[in-house]
């Protein structure tokens, strides 16, 4: 008998940028070297984010190497966004290895990001950043919980999802090359907000989502447990059922609560 597919497999992606995404996967898919397999580009994260360590250290000392983290970024998307692409397209992918290193390494990559924004930073900075690493890592931790309770894994809300994400950190350092540092300082503060709001929207939705599966769930249980308890209801007599704390069975009819 064959295995029920790995629910990990498939993502739920409703961000502003998945339609141009999807456009343009069978364009580059082909081109993708044959030598250059799904879990190199998976492992690929690591070395962004070792470089993106790097770069941003030197940029304490000239802000113009953020270039260096952007690029990294950059390559990042390319690698962690095609890794399962790869996969499926070849018909050579690791669906539970490539779920377990893929999210574990993007945890890898937001840490070296947040690092990186630390030894830009003022010392002052650091406990926002901190704080700021909870949060993000607090997404992530309710989409797997939500997965774990619905089988469906949502990478995305509000149009808003790892694409965006990685734009926008791309953006903030070119703010940050031509500016300085001074209005992400005096900024941070905002994006915590901001981001702890988004999270208080995110966990509102999904805990209001698993709930209606439970009841979902229960009500098909009492149906179920309703209509094999009439199986046994003799002919011509009327039977109130309130609740039956034990499962009806063919050997053990009797149970049955009767008025």
């Amino acid at each position: 008998m064959q295995d029920k597919q790995f629910a990990g497999a498939n993502k739920t992606n409703t961000s502003f940028l998945s339609p141009l995404e999807r456009r343009l996967s069978p364009i580059v898919l082909p081109k993708i070297p044959s030598w250059l397999q799904t879990y190199h580009l998976t492992m690929l994260t690591l070395v962004w984010s070792l470089l993106i360590l790097g770069f941003s250290y030197l940029a304490a000392t000239n802000i113009r190497w953020l270039w260096g983290v952007s690029l990294m970024i950059f390559f990042q998307y390319v690698t962690d966004h095609y890794d399962g692409k790869v996969g499926k397209y070849r018909n050579t992918g690791l669906l539970r290895w490539g779920y377990y290193m893929d999210h574990l390494l993007d945890y890898v990559f937001l840490c070296s990001v947040i690092i990186g924004y630390a030894f830009i930073l003022p010392e002052k900075s650091r406990y926002q950043l901190i704080f700021l690493l909870a949060v993000f890592a607090a997404f992530a931790v309710s989409a797997f919980l939500s997965f774990s309770a619905t089988d469906r894994l949502t990478i995305s809300h509000l149009k808003l999802g790892p694409t965006e994400f990685r734009l926008a950190l791309i953006v903030i350092n070119t703010l940050l090359i031509l500016f300085g540092t001074r209005y992400m300082i005096s900024g941070l503060k905002y994006v915590n907000a901001g981001a702890i709001a988004g999270l208080c929207f995110v966990v509102y939705q999904t805990q209001k989502t698993i709930w209606r599966v439970d009841m979902r769930e229960k009500e098909r249980e009492k149906t179920q447990t309703m209509a094999v308890a009439k199986t046994y209801a003799a002919s011509g007599e009327l039977y109130v059922f309130t609740s039956i704390p034990e499962p009806v069975t063919s050997v053990n009819p009797n149970r049955l609560p009767v008025s």
